[in-house]
């Protein structure tokens, strides 16, 4: 069996150019550990994930729609584990996340065509768009993209590196499977 050659940093193991980082969010979670591995990135990508994970226009419940979607379709376990927990603590029932991740109604199921549509073809129609920013404004558009594209990468580098579920998620998830 091969070893991922990018498993998670330990605090021993953690990179001086991006130790300040380390007590935030990139040393809390597995998917930033791995991605220390390039301490540049990690650096870079901080201003991102601010405006990704807590400014985006989109607020924390249509973001978690999109990213369940985006985790569902590329098949990230992590992803899917970890934004099933988060969905829970926004007060998601597990009947509209498993819905999310089939054929979802109302509103989840317009953000969920639009992120089926940018997976599948790489964009949205004009006429998807005009129906989205009717619901959501066009800075969720271009939000939703962006988270679109953002959760991509990390499912990238979270598959390609077999990053394990962190183990508070692991155990939430296996004394309450979804």
């Amino acid at each position: 069996m091969v070893q991922t050659p990018c498993p998670p940093l330990s605090d021993a193991d953690w990179p001086v150019e991006i130790e300040d980082l380390r007590e935030g969010f990139a040393g809390a979670l597995n998917v930033y550990r791995t991605m220390a591995h390039h301490p540049a990135l990690v650096r870079a990508w901080a201003p991102l994930r601010q405006h990704v994970v807590k400014d985006s226009a989109l607020g924390a419940e249509r973001s978690e729609v999109v990213i369940l979607r985006v985790g569902h379709r590329m098949g990230s376990a992590y992803e899917w584990a970890h934004h099933v927990s988060r969905a829970r603590a926004l007060g998601f029932s597990d009947e509209r996340i498993r819905a999310i991740a089939g054929e979802p109604e109302g509103e989840d199921g317009l953000i969920a065509g639009a992120v089926d549509a940018l997976l599948d073809r790489r964009r949205l129609s004009l006429e998807e768009e005009a129906e989205l920013a009717a619901a959501i404004g066009r800075l969720g558009v271009i939000d939703l993209m962006a988270t679109v594209g953002f959760y991509s990468t990390l499912g990238y580098l979270l598959m390609t590196y077999e990053t394990p579920v962190d183990e508070g998620v692991a155990a939430e998830l296996e004394s309450r499977p979804i």
